[in-house]
């Protein structure tokens, strides 16, 4: 599989073992979920399109004495998503969680006045990519003891908000999808869910709130143990 370094790590913690896919895995939330499931022993294969980003956060999962294996990838190259499942069911034989992170903002303002280019941008990152992802890793979480799945939410998602424009779309129309999917593994090994962090200091949440005084908000790092908790169960 494509990579750029891996590293053997510990063996202990309560996701010894388990192979866990993180996209968005560069910065914020990403970077931060794969730093918790690190530590607890998971071996991370890490997707972002920055590969010096990547190596950053390989870094971090080393120190803490964890493994990753990094995959440099833009995810609207939908092909390369079928690529990885079949890459990972190779090296691996199977999936025990996933976390579908990656999210692209696009351009806040009148639903009217978008770009198209740009619409389509946030539609294919936030939702196409994440229905890829289903596709090519729902076989290999069946083949895992107790596959997971989690996408991170949104309230935008929600509740209408003037001039969220194409990120509130994609957020609604990826929860009702991650809930259809839910729905339809009842009967399988397979626990599928959303986690709504709320408001996290990250690159998202400056460049849509740049007034906001990030230093008092929930930091990463402080939110990752509740995608830790959905995977345990």
């Amino acid at each position: 599989m494509a990579g750029i370094r891996e590293e053997s790590g510990q063996r202990g913690g309560r996701l010894a073992g388990r192979v866990a896919l993180v996209t968005g895995a560069s910065r914020g939330i990403g970077a931060a979920v794969a730093r918790c499931f690190a530590a607890e022993g998971a071996h991370c294969v890490l997707v972002a399109r920055t590969v010096g980003a990547l190596e950053e956060v390989d870094d971090q999962v080393r120190a803490l004495g964890g493994s990753a294996t990094l995959v440099p990838l833009d995810l609207r190259e939908f092909d390369k998503i079928d690529q990885m499942g079949a890459a990972l069911y190779e090296r691996f034989g199977r999936l025990d969680i996933l976390v579908g992170n990656a999210g692209h903002l696009g351009s806040l303002g009148p639903m009217s006045h978008q770009d198209p280019k740009v619409f389509q941008q946030v539609i294919e990152t936030n939702l196409l990519a994440n229905w890829r992802l289903i596709r090519a890793m729902e076989p290999l979480l069946k083949l895992a003891p107790a596959g997971r799945a989690l996408f991170t939410g949104c309230a935008a998602g929600r509740e209408p908000i003037a001039y969220w424009s194409a990120y509130a779309v994609s957020k609604a129309a990826l929860e009702m999808m991650v809930h259809v999917w839910a729905a339809e593994l009842t009967k399988t090994n397979v626990r599928v869910g959303l986690v709504d962090p709320g408001p996290v200091a990250t690159k998202l949440r400056r460049t849509a709130f740049p007034g906001e005084d990030q230093a008092i908000m929930a930091q990463p790092d402080e939110i990752a143990s509740l995608f830790l908790d959905r995977v345990l169960v």
